[in-house]
C-alpha cells in the first residue's frame, strides 16, 4: 500500500490515525483508539465500520 495514501487515511469513526499491520493478503489498517482493524483487499482499504474487525483489548496490534 502506498505510504502517501496511508498518511491521508483516517478512521471513519473517530478520525484518528491508522497504522498498517500485517502484509500481503493479510494487510490491515488499525485504529488503536476504537480497537478496529480494516482489511485491505487488492490494495484497496475497506473503510466501512460495519466490516471492520473488532480487536480485543489485549491484541498485540494495539501495543505498537
Amino acid at each position: 500500500m502506498d505510504k502517501r495514501l496511508l498518511e491521508l487515511l483516517v478512521c471513519p469513526i473517530c478520525k484518528g490515525p491508522l497504522h498498517s499491520a500485517g502484509g500481503g493478503n493479510s494487510l490491515e489498517l488499525v485504529c488503536r483508539g476504537d480497537r478496529l482493524a480494516y482489511a485491505v483487499r487488492d490494495g484497496i482499504p475497506l473503510m466501512l465500520p460495519e466490516e471492520a474487525r473488532v480487536l480485543p483489548a489485549d491484541d498485540p496490534l494495539l501495543r505498537r
